[in-house]
């Protein structure tokens, strides 16, 4: 669990930088060069990722749980993580309507992945890990909606064709990882029955 705990730490704590600190990362940058400030939100988040899978993985060796969800909650959150990969994807592809209109798609993407695990998984590893990104997420995105409106910032409207490519790549994308890969690289089967 300590690996978990501390890959979260790192990860989020460098992603939280712009929430919690944006003086301070900006006077960073100005010292740093932003080559150098990438370079180290690059390796820090890395470092962050890899003790997050790992502390993840040794944890669910030997699960404590808090809680056990109806089965019915796999699918839900199954579904839950259906926009999800649109909005992850709507992150991506510039001049889709869901960028123009929500503004910061990623991180509701995270919002809606990580309540979506909150509701079918129950062990504590499931709570730090989940919970964590999703508190995050409704953080990052006030932050990030406070900040555009004291820029004023203004986007433009989204195009029908970027907006159709971004919906059919996400819908595509959550099929391949819902059908195959969620039990391929997690050894949970999303759709299964019991």
């Amino acid at each position: 669990m300590t690996l978990l705990i501390l890959g979260l730490l790192i990860f989020l704590g460098v992603h939280s930088a712009r929430i919690l600190a944006e003086p301070a990362r900006l006077a960073l940058i100005d010292r740093l060069g932003p080559g150098a400030w990438k370079l180290g939100y690059s390796l820090a988040s890395a470092l962050g990722l890899v003790l997050i899978v790992m502390g993840y993985a040794a944890a669910r060796e030997q699960p404590l749980l808090l809680w056990t969800p109806p089965a019915a909650m796999r699918h839900v959150a199954a579904l839950l993580t259906l926009p999800a990969f649109v909005l992850l994807v709507a992150s991506q592809i510039p001049g889709n309507a869901l960028r123009a209109r929500l503004g910061h798609p990623m991180v509701l993407g995270v919002k809606l992945w990580g309540l979506g695990h909150l509701l079918a998984n129950g062990t504590l590893a499931d709570l730090l890990l989940f919970g964590s990104f999703t508190v995050w997420a409704v953080l990052a995105f006030r932050a990030a909606r406070q900040r555009d409106r004291a820029s004023g910032a203004v986007r433009a409207t989204g195009r029908m064709l970027p907006t159709l490519l971004t919906v059919g790549l996400g819908l595509g994308a959550w099929a391949l990882f819902a059908l195959k890969l969620h039990v391929e690289w997690i050894g949970v089967a999303p759709f299964a029955r019991g």
